[in-house]
């Protein structure tokens, strides 16, 4: 791999980590139109720069990580419920994660199953604004992140087992769950962010003890590090841009992009534009 194509890789992780339009999708979409087959250490290396990504929204998140040490440690019980909450969101994907990462390697690092997802994540949104513009609700409308529940953490934690189908979008899936049990839209993005956290340190961990050998001999350090560079600075631009966007609008226009650009890939594909095995 050279170093832009790393760079690539990275700006593409940075900025659609955290937005709901699937940096899986878009990473397996960028390694295919730059020639990169599906292999064990392509897979792994678009993992492991989530990395990146991970340290953006932590230093821009500080201050709740802070609580919610603070919580852990004793000294602060809104922390503490809101680290407990972040938990159990967390463990049903870790369990579904740990059970069938093998078969998700094996059959949904492809475009067509991305292509699929990136077209019904978009429907999705799109019937949850309108319903959401129909009751007259606003992205403010619904409770703030400190009411939040351990049932409705759960629900969230549900929802974004289905994020493991590529192309899906881990923000999308624990947003709208967020949403749908009652969250503004500025809270359940902030919860989701939180959530990322812990969810995508531990794929990122997983993965690089897993395959990191591989990706190391097939690709050297410097990929690595260009990636983790290019997605931390990308991805603290990205969160900044979406939390100031959504505060004022809805998520409809990431519904419209997805649906877009699954028409748009399945038109390259079909034309033969695009190949799935990695070659343009």
């Amino acid at each position: 791999m050279d170093w832009w194509q790393a760079a690539i890789l990275g700006i593409v992780e940075g900025v659609t980590e955290y937005l709901p339009v699937s940096s899986t999708g878009h990473l397996i979409l960028a390694q295919r139109a730059m020639g990169m087959a599906n292999s064990t250490e392509a897979n792994a290396y678009a993992i492991c720069i989530q990395a990146g990504a991970i340290a953006a929204v932590l230093g821009l998140y500080a201050g709740r990580v802070r609580q919610m040490t603070r919580g852990v440690l004793g000294k602060d019980a809104q922390g503490l419920r809101m680290a407990i909450n972040i938990i159990v969101a967390f463990i049903p994907a870790a369990v579904i994660g740990l059970l069938f990462d093998d078969l998700i390697d094996e059959y949904l690092f492809g475009l067509w199953p991305v292509v699929g997802a990136w077209f019904v994540g978009g429907a999705a949104i799109l019937v949850v604004a309108r319903s959401r513009k129909q009751h007259g609700q606003t992205p403010r409308t619904g409770s703030e992140l400190d009411s939040i529940t351990w049932k409705m953490a759960l629900v969230i934690g549900l929802a974004q087992c289905l994020a493991m189908w590529p192309g899906t979008s881990r923000s999308l899936v624990t947003i709208v769950g967020g949403v749908l049990v009652g969250l503004s839209l500025p809270a359940a993005v902030e919860f989701s962010f939180l959530l990322g956290l812990v969810t995508l340190t531990a794929a990122t961990g997983y993965k690089a003890l897993g395959d990191g050998e591989i990706m190391l001999d097939s690709y050297g350090w410097m990929p690595l590090v260009v990636g983790f560079v290019t997605a931390l600075f990308s991805a603290v631009v990205a969160v900044k841009w979406m939390v100031a966007y959504l505060n004022r609008h809805g998520l409809s226009i990431f519904g419209y992009y997805r649906v877009a650009i699954a028409a748009v890939v399945a038109f390259l594909i079909w034309s033969g534009t695009l190949n799935v095995a990695g070659t343009m």
